[in-house]
């Protein structure tokens, strides 16, 4: 299938895994195009997400975008990927990584989705509770009987959307940051479902005990609703330089200038 890529910058090549499922790479930018100044990223929207969408009929599990994953490594005809992975980016690293494992040059995860369903449960507890707290429902009921979805739809929608957002935000008045993005519902459903009650850990284990590790870096917020013992745990499998900063789910826009500056020193360079 043909999907949705974007290229920018020149120089050493990263290819970019957005988050969701089923989002698209827009929610990155323009934050991750600060990494292009001395390499070139190549961004793509996933199958089933995106402008990369796909017939109700087609599947979209995890071992269709590893699929789609390999199949771009053949057409940039590199024997070897270094990847950026963003939320269930990250996660797709590493199932590519798994299922490819010679073929990996280097792994950047950032606020990596997790290794295991039970994980998954957390976040999911958290991220409710989160959105529960007394200072959201105040905006989102403020936001409610403001009258703006009569006199500028637009503005409603982006302000609904940052609401919708804000408990992954260390301070949530920072999802106005945010790019604005949509999720295809289907694609979210069928990647979850085809994980099942997953857990990567022993698997990781035996493929890191019979192939090199690649070099790899993990950045996870202090705040994020993604356990950090998540990964912590992927970071001790991969033996990986593990960064922490006082943010949420989102370093690229709670700490811009750290966040660059962590990838920037990992990541490939001219």
């Amino acid at each position: 299938m043909q999907l949705f890529t974007r290229r920018v910058g020149s120089g050493p090549l990263v290819v970019v895994l957005h988050g969701g499922p089923g989002a698209s790479h827009d929610y990155l930018l323009p934050q991750y195009d600060l990494l292009a100044t001395r390499r070139s990223l190549l961004y793509y929207d996933q199958r089933g997400g995106g402008q990369s969408p796909v017939p109700r009929d087609m599947p979209v599990g995890w071992r269709e975008h590893v699929a789609d994953l390999e199949d771009l490594r053949n057409q940039l005809g590199l024997d070897r990927l270094t990847l950026c992975g963003y939320s269930w980016g990250g996660l797709l690293a590493v199932l590519y990584f798994l299922e490819h494992p010679e073929q990996i040059e280097r792994l950047a995860l950032v606020s990596p989705a997790s290794l295991s369903a039970e994980y998954r449960r957390q976040f999911e507890a958290e991220f409710a509770r989160r959105m529960a707290a007394p200072e959201i429902k105040r905006e989102r009921d403020a936001l409610r009987s403001s009258g703006l979805q009569g006199r500028d739809p637009a503005a409603y929608q982006r302000r609904a959307f940052e609401l919708s957002v804000a408990g992954y935000f260390r301070d949530f008045h920072d999802a106005r940051n945010l790019t604005g993005f949509r999720v295809t519902a289907r694609t979210q459903q069928a990647v979850w479902e085809s994980l099942g009650q997953f857990d990567l850990r022993p698997q990781l284990q035996a493929v890191t005990s019979r192939f090199p590790i690649p070099p790899s870096l993990i950045l996870h917020g202090t705040f994020d609703p993604l356990p950090i013992a998540g990964s912590r745990e992927l970071a001790a499998l991969l033996q990986a330089r593990f960064t922490e900063l006082p943010v949420g789910h989102c370093p690229h826009v709670e700490a811009t200038e750290d966040f660059v500056r962590t990838l920037d020193d990992f990541l490939p360079s001219a």
